[in-house]
């Protein structure tokens, strides 16, 4: 039988299309960009924080697209409560609230976030630059009263944190680990307190040495 026409090497004119080239060189340096940033946490959220700021301002020079700013807010404020809830919630798993960390008394467990940091990171700052495109759509810009978003956005983050932080007191557990800073404080402390005791040491070594010879001098006057 011959081969239909078309069909002899379609998998590779496929791969060595430019387009689909260029998609794969792409996704592949982008990821690579996302793999070195990941150690850089505090340079992740200054670009985050800049496209903040850029938004804020565009939405204010324009005095305009106030329902996607509040869409905006919403989505954030759902990212933040996926950021600081476990992985497993004790509620909905019957999970034994020793799993989560609890007092110091007791043997530390990593808390294990339903939002990773990386993820939050990325989805935010995703989410600021499509809103900022979305600023140049004027079909997008719907007139509403923004003070009444406002409202009702302060009133549901409130209920919303409220919740949250019953939930934390009920199953005792604290999404941030402040072992490590606490450690650091105490090493500080110690350090800079055995500095000054040897410190103080010689200069009690010194003084009688001074005296001497000053007695040493009198005795040979």
């Amino acid at each position: 039988m011959e081969d239909e026409p078309g069909s002899e090497n379609e998998g590779d004119t496929i791969v060595a299309s430019p387009l689909a080239k260029w998609r794969i060189e792409f996704s592949r340096s982008f990821q690579n960009y996302l793999d070195r940033s990941a150690p850089n946490i505090v340079r992740r959220w200054l670009v985050t924080l800049v496209a903040a700021v850029i938004y804020i301002y565009r939405v204010y020079s324009v005095y305009g697209y106030f329902v996607i700013s509040y869409g905006l807010a919403t989505y954030i404020l759902n990212l933040l409560i996926g950021f600081l809830s476990p992985k497993v919630d004790p509620e909905l798993e019957a999970l034994d609230p020793d799993s989560l960390p609890v007092d110091e008394s007791d043997e530390y467990k990593p808390f294990v976030r339903r939002l990773p940091e990386f993820k939050f990171w990325y989805a935010a700052t995703k989410a600021f630059v499509v809103a900022f495109v979305m600023t140049f759509f004027s079909f997008l810009d719907v007139p509403v009263f923004w003070p009444i978003l406002l409202c009702y956005w302060l009133v549901l983050y409130s209920l919303t944190m409220k919740r949250l932080i019953v939930h934390m007191f009920k199953y005792r557990y604290f999404p941030f680990d402040v072992r490590k800073p606490v450690k650091l404080l105490k090493f500080l402390v110690h350090s800079v307190l055995t500095f000054l005791r040897l410190k103080k040491d010689d200069g009690g070594n010194d003084r009688p040495s001074s005296s001497n010879s000053c007695q040493g001098n009198k005795k040979q006057d």
